[in-house]
């Protein structure tokens, strides 16, 4: 609750006008029936009712409703504003995170924290902070006031308000706290399950999985049910508890002061201006006790939220670094002086004269994931305007030297350079600038071809879009469409096939048109003729960019200037 409440300080200040409008609505609720209570003494005293008193009546009355309104009005704008805020520092911690520290995770779960479990923050924002806060200085004037009829009276008032507002919220409430947060993970759960079953239901239907995976679903729901319907029990609970103590005060402070009057310690009005505040005044604290029921949920959704908050990420990414393309241009410079005398034609190895592109090393370096060695001592050379290549089993560590590379994840020894610069030192998002990166799996918006492939140059023109799908082989293609590069693919690319989607991978890296150009598997779908195509773009592209080029295939491996084999491990 704490972690919650400090999100709220960029707008305390109308947070506090918040409490000061409701504290004074429920004043004039409470006051609307005092000053009833003094009408009816007016009635009995003088058979009429002070035209002042009737006037105070309804004007009270209308400010209840005006104060109400906006202790609501500004309630809901902290707590929609904050949801905007808090989903803002989730994307933030989410970007920051991937790829390492989201590997693996659950992503039902995560769409459950962004949706949701943010949503139900709404309650917290909107239906807790400013109902404590009223409550207490509600409890805390009444008190005074009723005090001030009877002692014993303010002092039975001030235990009603203390076990009302707090004692039985706690008790009864806290009993629910882990079930909320058990609640909360459950329906996470499910939710993967469900997302997981959707993403894989050919497969189901293809091997008859359908029944089992309805059972587990209706298994996973009715435990769900169950944990819901414990919660309801506290809530029910709770609330039988919460009236029985207001009657039990109620009809405790009417035998009290009708007591005090008999002994003559207090008036005939006293007696009644105090039994008609204490009952007039549990609107506050009933609405704090009846908190606890949404609570324990909300409070689960804000600890989930929070815990991606805090989470603390696998890379710390370089803001202060510098930045590659000066590495890169130092580095080619001080490469084309050292070769000028043997360079007659204005060419430094492929790279054509002029053109600034980076080399790579690794320098017997060592990773593993979750404790799982993948590449020991591994060392290799990449020299600028090259086709290096890397050819190795399944398992080897390629695809993990390409992530390392990009910078998804540290070495965990060694060193991994850029141009002779280790990339710990580089501005990271300058390092992802300067590389193009071709994964095994395409990711597909549900959005336009030409959408799809800008994403790796937003805002690039139509010519630009056009020529990277002719260097990937994806022209020809996508012309024959009706609705040609406007046409809609359907969710995770499911209206292309494998191939297609590949090569709007590699159509992104081309538009991308960055100095390093990282390829891992990138004709596995193809076949030999649009694989050609690409390849021969490749061997084209190579004289303005270095590019490494993971594959088992030896075919692919043919345009590459150096292979380093790697071997399988153990």
């Amino acid at each position: 609750m704490g972690g919650l409440i400090g999100l709220v300080k960029p707008l305390a200040g109308i947070m506090v006008l918040a409490v000061t409008l409701g504290v004074l609505g429920y004043l004039c609720a409470i006051f609307l029936t005092i000053l009833a209570g003094h009408a009816l003494l007016d009635i009995l005293a003088s058979q009429q009712v002070s035209r002042t008193l009737l006037i105070c009546l309804v004007v009270i009355a209308v400010l209840r409703g005006v104060l109400h309104y906006g202790e609501q009005y500004c309630n809901h704008f902290i707590a929609f504003k904050l949801l905007a805020i808090v989903r803002h520092r989730v994307f933030a911690a989410l970007r920051k995170l991937c790829p390492a520290k989201l590997s693996g995770k659950d992503k039902g779960n995560l769409i459950s924290i962004i949706t949701s479990d943010i949503e139900l923050l709404e309650v917290f924002y909107a239906h807790t902070i400013s109902p404590i806060a009223i409550a207490a200085i509600i409890s805390l004037v009444m008190t005074i006031y009723i005090g001030r009829q009877s002692r014993p009276a303010g002092a039975l008032a001030l235990a009603a308000y203390v076990v009302i507002g707090v004692l039985i919220p706690l008790t009864i409430g806290g009993r629910g706290g882990e079930d909320g947060l058990r609640y909360r993970d459950a329906f996470g759960n499910l939710n993967s399950f469900v997302l997981e079953s959707l993403y894989g239901v050919n497969e189901t239907i293809q091997y008859g999985g359908g029944d089992k995976r309805l059972q587990e679903i209706s298994e996973r729901s009715a435990a769900l049910a169950g944990t819901q319907k414990k919660l309801n029990r506290l809530e029910g609970q709770q609330r039988s508890v919460t009236n029985l103590a207001v009657l039990v005060f109620s009809f405790g402070m009417l035998f009290l002061t009708l007591h005090q009057y008999q002994s003559g310690q207090i008036s005939f009005d006293a007696m009644l201006i105090a039994t008609i505040s204490m009952m007039g005044s549990f609107g506050p604290v009933i609405a704090l006790s009846g908190l606890a029921n949404n609570l324990n949920q909300t409070l689960a959704s804000g600890e989930r939220v929070l815990a991606l908050l805090e989470e603390q990420p696998v890379v710390e990414e370089q803001k202060e670094g510098v930045d590659v393309m000066h590495i890169i241009e130092n580095a080619s410079c001080e490469d084309d002086a050292a070769g000028a005398a043997d360079r007659p034609d204005g060419v430094s190895g492929t790279a054509a004269a002029g053109v600034s592109l980076p080399a790579a090393a690794a320098r017997a370096i060592d990773f593993a994931y979750r404790d799982k060695p993948v590449l020991e001592q591994f060392t290799a050379e990449i020299p600028r305007g090259r086709v290096f290549g890397i050819h190795g089993p399944s398992g080897c560590g390629k695809s993990t030297f390409l992530r390392l590379l990009m910078r998804f994840w540290d070495v965990d020894g060694g060193k991994l350079m850029i141009s002779g610069t280790d990339i710990r030192e580089i501005n990271t998002e300058s390092l992802r600038w300067s590389e193009s990166c071709v994964t095994q799996e395409t990711d597909i918006f549900h959005d336009t071809i030409a959408a799809n492939i800008a994403v790796g140059k937003p805002g690039a023109s139509e010519e630009e879009i056009r020529d990277a799908a002719k260097k990937a082989s994806l022209d020809t293609f996508i012309m024959t469409l009706p609705d040609g590069y406007d046409t809609v693919v359907g969710e995770q690319g499911s209206t292309l096939s494998g191939g297609e989607r590949q090569r709007i991978g590699i159509a992104r890296a081309f538009l991308h048109d960055a100095p390093l150009l990282l390829l891992d598997e990138p004709t596995s779908n193809l076949d030999s003729l649009n694989e050609g195509i690409i390849l021969k773009a490749l061997d084209q592209e190579k004289a303005e960019r270095t590019v490494v080029l993971v594959t088992h295939r030896a075919s692919t491996l043919g345009i590459a200037d150096t292979v380093l084999e790697m071997p399988q491990q153990a």
